[in-house]
């Protein structure tokens, strides 16, 4: 089993374009948004104020024994110390707030697009992709807004606001401060670069391991049977092994940058204490001046320490964004332009002139023409490959024709409003999906119109009533994940049932027995037979003893019909239906 891997590399850090994408989802809450930048600008403001006000409470009043005065500066800390707690927390709130209300609008508006593509897209992109770019890169797109932008900003104004109140103190001793910045900046530019690399290597780890899962653990039945545990474990270790490395990366590079940070700020405080010193001796600086430096310096260092992380979170969110957005533009969708919604349709089909391909020019059908009349029973029999489900698959529009139209009830089938088509065509598949849920939700499919008693009117008809019945529970009755719990049979006559309740005018049965043991395959033929009294049928089955009643059988080969006639009819040619025929009464009387 091989999976193709993905790599994403990190944009530019302010890509307007993605940006003035993401404002779009900012704009409903665009007065939360003010108030966010008016508090980042008010923790600016505050950043430098104690400081200056213990710079104030040691030189204006513990230096000349001022009790009283000091004391009432310790009151205004307090108040500051208190009003900046609580600006902190408006903001640290507000910022999670808009960050998790936006992935929310963002992930529900994906969510919808992805229900509107064609199924050549699904089956074309990992679903382990999907879901990361569903969840791992919109977790990484709140970060944007929690610790990425806001905090970059409120960094950046604060830097400013404490190097001028620095500079209005005492700009020599705010240069000697800043003799170590160059250094920090060199760093944190390699940290920052370092960095970004190791995002960029843990990202591509966690979506090719998803994709990897997803895969292996939906194909765990076939890894079983071809005794592959011990290869896809290997190749799983791989994997991991790359995703630990680049997590390990990223941990090396913290593990140096902040010492080595601590390191110059050390240096820095160093500085300003021996020429801050050297000032106070000459009685040319005051000692509250010299501790408020002290605390500036640690007040600067750290909102620069960090940015670097944050420009790594805001670029995490921006590549995060610009894939997010690459697949909402993706416009590979079944075109819904049909206003045509009839309450009732009779369910006369014609194929005329069909050409189809799954990639361009790779012909799965060529040609083809046909007509169904209302109440009529069309059988499609042919090898694997043959083109048999492409021509049920187009008739709901799950793919569309390259050459050629379908036409229903005297329209083109692409006149028809999509949600409409689908509601009159009923299809039951050899492959039966169900969701872990109750088997009245599988059969409903949530929708509030259909009630119990229509259910087992409809579990009636198709002889599943009896087994449903014998379950704890009986509708009510969890099926667990892609119906764990029932049997392969009970799975298709759930599926005859869902097929049966939204009383369909068009019965599409695509190999629906084929997995079915005999004994289950008797008791749903009269079912089948009911299913299509009075209904356009097409049938595809391998087992040319369901067809024999239909009304035309054709038969496909490489994509066009060979043959077409009633059961007796093509015996009668002696071609390619009667071969088939021939060799399924072999099969029979060898086994």
């Amino acid at each position: 089993m091989s999976l193709e891997k993905e790599n994403i590399n990190s944009g530019e850090i302010l890509d307007l374009e993605v940006l003035r994408k993401l404002y779009r989802f900012v704009k409903p809450y665009k007065w939360k948004f003010y108030s966010l930048i008016f508090l980042t600008l008010a923790l600016a403001a505050l950043a430098p104020t104690r400081p200056l006000f213990i710079q104030i409470a040691i030189d204006d009043h513990v230096a000349i024994g001022d009790a009283q005065g000091l004391l009432h500066m310790a009151y205004i800390l307090i108040a500051l110390l208190l009003l900046h707690a609580l600006v902190q927390f408006a903001h640290t709130y507000l910022s999670g707030w808009i960050g998790q209300v936006i992935i929310r609008d963002i992930r529900i508006k994906l969510y919808r697009h992805l229900l509107k593509m064609r199924l050549k897209f699904f089956d074309n992109t990992p679903i382990g992709r999907l879901v990361t770019r569903n969840v791992n890169d919109i977790e990484a797109l709140s970060d944007v807004f929690s610790q990425g932008l806001a905090s970059i900003i409120g960094d950046l104004l604060q830097l400013v606001s404490i190097l001028t109140v620095m500079f209005i103190v005492d700009w020599k001793l705010t240069l000697v401060s800043l003799c170590t910045l160059p250094l920090l900046i060199i760093s944190t530019y390699i940290f920052k670069e370092k960095v970004k690399k190791s995002f960029n290597e843990v990202r591509n780890a966690v979506s090719n391991l998803n994709s990897f899962l997803q895969e292996h653990i939906t194909g765990m039945n076939i890894i079983q049977i071809f005794n592959r545990e011990d290869k896809e474990f290997e190749k799983f270790k791989v994997i991991n092994r790359e995703h630990r490395k680049a997590h390990l990366r990223s941990v090396l590079y913290y593990s140096v940058y902040y010492p080595v940070s601590e390191i110059i700020q050390a240096i820095g405080i160093g500085l300003v204490v021996w020429y801050g010193a050297t000032g106070v001796f000459d009685m040319q600086l005051k000692v509250g001046v010299l501790i408020s430096f002290i605390m500036y310096l640690q007040l600067f260092f750290r909102p620069i320490r960090m940015i670097a992380d944050r420009f790594n979170t805001l670029q995490m969110g921006v590549v995060s964004s610009a894939r997010i957005f690459k697949l909402l533009e993706n416009n590979d969708q079944i075109p819904n332009e049909g206003n045509h919604a009839p309450e009732r349709i009779k369910g006369h089909l014609s194929f005329e002139n069909i050409w189809f391909a799954y990639n361009e020019e790779e012909w799965v059908l060529k040609n083809i023409n046909f007509e169904v009349k209302h109440g009529e029973t069309v059988a499609l029999v042919g090898a694997t490959g043959a083109g048999k489900s492409s021509i049920i698959n187009l008739i709901s529009r799950f793919y569309e024709v390259n050459k050629g139209r379908i036409v229903l009830d005297g329209k083109d089938i692409r006149e028809y409003e999509l949600g409409v088509l689908r509601k009159h065509v009923g299809v039951v598949l050899q492959d039966v999906f169900l969701f872990s849920e109750s088997i009245f939700f599988n059969i409903t499919l949530g929708n509030p119109d259909i009630s119990e008693t229509q259910v087992m009117q409809a579990a009636e008809m198709v002889g599943a009533r009896r087994f449903i019945e014998r379950l704890p529970g009986g509708l009510s009755y969890n099926v667990k994940e892609r119906g764990a719990t029932l049997s392969v049979g009970q799975r298709q006559l759930i599926s005859f049932v869902r097929a049966m309740v939204y009383n369909p005018e068009i019965i599409i049965l695509d190999e629906a027995t084929s997995s079915v043991d005999t004994e289950t395959e008797e008791l749903i033929q009269d079912a089948i037979e009911k299913m299509m009294k009075g209904r356009t049928s097409i049938v595809i089955a391998h087992r040319l003893s369901t067809i024999q009643k239909a009304h035309k059988i054709m038969v496909l080969d490489h994509g066009e019909i060979k043959e077409t006639g009633t059961h007796e009819e093509l015996l009668e040619k002696g071609k390619y239906y009667a071969q088939l025929h021939q060799m399924q009464l072999k099969s029979m009387a060898i086994s």
